[in-house]
């Protein structure tokens, strides 16, 4: 037996939380096998393909796949003899029994409306839509994807042959048979299905902490314990919220004697900065935030460590030998040593979790281990020894690395090239069923400073799964907003500040990206895969089940002030977040803003809860004031998830639920009902402030409990909100808000247009000339026609022509 197997081999019992859980085998009445091969139907548009010259087939989990144990579809076996047929409501795969080939193994994919897509045969490979890579390290722009799940000819296929398998005791081996292990993915365009049921063969996205989806404050920096508790104080008196506090390398010891190498691994406080740890992370606790540290795992650890005598005492090596205790993930026994010595006590100091910052490519002495891979694996499983949720930060390992959230994206260049890709980077990394990305918002290093466009990034992270601020230990790099200009440093603190106001959404979104397979973050195809448009916006996508985001990542036009974003939206009403405009759907358009903000657009019917932070507060915790927007000209519902997040499991016990609907067809109505579920969950009362938008100034009549209410209304007509504001009401009792003669408002037209051309810097004649055209224009298109004829530079025309056309009358 080699060396490689017998670090396989001598294996110290896992302890139960480092075991994922698994339901590898599939049932029996799906397979179809014969002599070298075996056919697995898991639903009508999925089946694994295996075959194996000496029959051995693997019924264990792999790396990738960690269930197989579906209900069992309809499908047909038809068997000549020498070729095979297996038929199911959309996939007929044949196959003439030999060893895969092209000509001999082939599957022809059908739509739901059972029209033929398209036919693969073995060999060919897939034209996908791409999924997402494994770091952005030093990109300055678009960098090549991976392959993803996805397909506009309908079909994909997932390798499976060469991935390790996980055993029932928790550890990992390689595969020792030879063959092919194939998993075709036939869903046509019904993406969300096929999603789905690769969130059932592979694990589901795991549910984050409720904390991790405010904001994160991060800088690569050589900070003392005093100068990061003086940052965290400014942040909290300049009431900017922060949830994570994220400390780079510089937290241990970096400068070290050159006969133990580099400084880039590390597992003691450098206490000359940090002279009390635990006294530092308590501090940190007090204030509400959580504490990730980073390590660089590949050096091992040598003598100069503090817990280097008792990892060495744990491996059974003769610590006055001072050999360094090599990094090796694949050996058993340094594997729970690393846990228990080198990370363990420090979770006992106060560090949530744990930032893996492994660099160091796929190399292990396990062919095919890669080492990134077990460390997400395995750190995430540990994280949540104590009870509590777990989480693991760390870059991503291939197809299956959505099971081990959240994932660091890399270092990539200040620029606005940078800036441009994320947006399309993140959505489709859906298409790998990864939905949890963190970016360094703002960029890490290099590139130059640029005040406007630091703060888009900062508008893009707010709509981006994770908000990180980060940056490099350059004095000039740094994203604390008061060292941008005036009016960048006001819209980024805005922008930090709807974040953590947008956290019961994004709780909610988070539950369903557990529970329901739907990412926060998804590419317009996923609801409009028969659009042609939906592919054509690949900046565009779905910000949850009510936002469409459209992230500005160029510069505004000097002369007009605004940039432009090339748009498309679906049929239907979409309603502005911000300013309240609406525009009519089923076209494509450019949607221009000036630095303030970038469209997020609500459907009509769109509900979005909020934390209320009129009373400022950094606190992520189920809010006892809540903000709801509600978008008028259609009828909507949503349900508000919520839950204690003290333990690990997601049970349905632990949830609380208050649902909000709006009825506008008829008489117009918003109703919150009472809270249901685990009501222990949420604070016992609550202040709503109701925010309208899109709605004519109307009377309403409140009823808390079926009885009359007082409340205090107020109507903004610049942008159509109708504030109702409702005290202390206990969340088990129902809310009813009556509108009387309620209708969708119209856009205010010329005092857009007005606005626009008061901040434009162009000539005061030409101003003058265009709002007279629009005032005395008997219609939009009149307008446009006379404004066409004066051959305006194009962001000018542009931004008029939208708000002229918002809506089509």
């Amino acid at each position: 037996m080699n060396k490689t197997n017998n670090a396989i081999q001598e294996q110290r019992p896992l302890p139960g939380h480092m075991k994922l859980r698994v339901q590898p085998c599939a049932n029996t009445d799906a397979i179809i096998q014969g002599d070298g091969y075996r056919f697995t139907v898991l639903t009508p548009q999925l089946i694994r393909l295996e075959y194996s010259a000496r029959g051995s087939f693997e019924d264990r989990a792999t790396q990738t796949v960690v269930n197989r144990d579906f209900a069992v579809p309809e499908f047909r076996v038809i068997d000549h003899g020498n070729k095979l047929e297996v038929i199911t409501l959309h996939l007929h795969v044949s196959y003439d029994k030999q060893p895969f080939s092209r000509h001999g193994l082939s599957v022809r994919v059908r739509n739901g409306s059972g029209h033929l897509m398209s036919v693969w045969n073995y060999g060919d490979m897939p034209q996908d839509l791409g999924g997402t890579a494994r770091t952005l390290d030093n990109a300055d722009g678009a960098i090549p994807l991976e392959s993803g799940l996805l397909s506009r000819s309908g079909y994909t296929l997932v390798d499976d042959s060469r991935s390790l398998l996980l055993e029932g005791d928790g550890q990992v081996t390689p595969r020792t048979a030879e063959g092919q292990d194939l998993y075709f993915f036939g869903y046509g365009h019904d993406y969300l299905a096929c999603l789905k049921d690769f969130y059932q063969l592979c694990g589901p996205t795991p549910l984050l902490p409720r904390y991790a989806l405010g904001n994160w404050w991060s800088r690569y920096y050589r900070y003392t314990a005093d100068e990061y508790k003086a940052l965290m104080e400014r942040f909290e008196s300049e009431q900017i919220p922060f949830s994570v506090a994220v400390m780079d390398m510089d937290w241990h010891l970096v400068d070290v004697d050159p006969q133990y190498g580099s400084g880039w691994t590390g597992y003691t406080w450098n206490r000359e900065l940090f002279p009390d740890p635990g006294e530092f992370l308590s501090w940190l606790h007090e204030r509400g935030l959580h504490v990730t540290l980073n390590v660089h795992p590949a050096d091992g650890v040598r003598a100069f460590e503090d817990p280097y005598l008792a990892i060495a005492a744990e491996l059974g090596m003769d610590p006055e030998r001072g050999d360094a205790v090599e990094f090796d993930i694949t050996d058993p026994k340094f594997l729970q040593a690393y846990f228990k010595v080198l990370h363990h006590p420090l979770e006992e100091e106060g560090v949530d979790f744990w930032w893996i910052d492994w660099q160091q490519g796929g190399v292990t002495r396990v062919p095919g281990l890669d080492p990134l891979w077990m460390l997400n694996h395995y750190h995430y499983l540990d994280s949540g020894r104590r009870g509590s949720r777990p989480l693991t930060f760390s870059r991503y390992a291939g197809l299956g690395s959505h099971r081990y959230p959240v994932g660091f994206s890399g270092d990539t260049i200040v620029t606005w090239e940078s800036l441009d890709f994320q947006p399309y980077f993140t959505a489709n990394a859906a298409n790998a069923g990864y939905g949890w990305w963190s970016h360094d918002i703002g960029g890490h290093m290099q590139g130059y400073l640029d005040d406007e466009l630091g703060m888009r990034w900062v508008q893009f992270g707010v709509f981006s799964p994770i908000l990180r601020l980060h940056s490099s230990a350059s004095p000039f790099n740094s994203k604390e907003p008061w060292r941008f200009n005036p009016v960048a440093e006001s819209l980024m603190k805005a922008s930090l500040r709807l974040r953590h106001r947008l956290i019961p959404y994004l709780y909610t979104m988070n539950r369903y990206a557990s529970r329901d397979g739907l990412p926060l973050v998804r590419p317009m195809y996923y609801h409009h895969a028969e659009q042609p448009e939906a592919y054509d916006v690949p900046n565009q996508y779905y910000f949850g089940t009510e936002l469409i985001a459209c992230p500005v990542t160029r510069p505004v036009d000097r002369r007009t002030g605004v940039a432009e974003f090339k748009a498309w939206l679906p049929e239907g009403r979409w309603i502005d977040f911000f300013s309240g405009r609406v525009y009519d759907g089923g076209r494509s358009l450019a949607l221009y803003r000036n630095l303030e903000s970038i469209p997020v657009l609500a459907k009509a019917g769109a509900i979005i809860p909020l934390a209320d932070l009129t009373e400022y507060t950094s606190s992520v915790a189920n809010p006892q004031q809540l903000e709801v927007r509600v978008f008028a000209g259609s009828s909507g519902s949503f349900q508000l998830w919520e839950d204690t997040e003290e333990t690990a499991e997601d049970r349905e016990e632990n949830w609380c639920c208050t649902e909000m609907t709006l009825s506008w067809e008829e008489a117009a109505r918003f109703t919150i009902g009472a809270a249901r579920g685990n009501t222990a969950a949420i604070p016992g009362w609550r202040s709503w402030k109701l925010c309208f938008t899109g709605v004519s100034d109307s009377q309403v009549r409140v009823l808390v409990g079926g009885e009359e209410a007082g409340t205090v209304t107020g109507y903004d007509d610049a942008s159509h909100i109708l504030t109702v504001e409702i005290t202390e009401v206990a969340t088990d009792t129902a809310i009813e808000v009556e509108f009387a003669g309620a209708v969708l408002a119209g856009n205010r037209v010329k005092e857009d247009i007005f606005t626009l051309l008061n901040r434009a810097q162009i000539e005061f004649q030409l101003k003058e000339q265009i709002f007279g055209l629009v005032k005395s224009s008997a219609s939009p298109a009149a307008a446009l026609a006379s404004l066409a004829a004066l051959k305006l530079e194009h962001s000018l025309f542009g931004a008029l022509c939208e708000i002229l056309t918002a809506t089509i009358e």
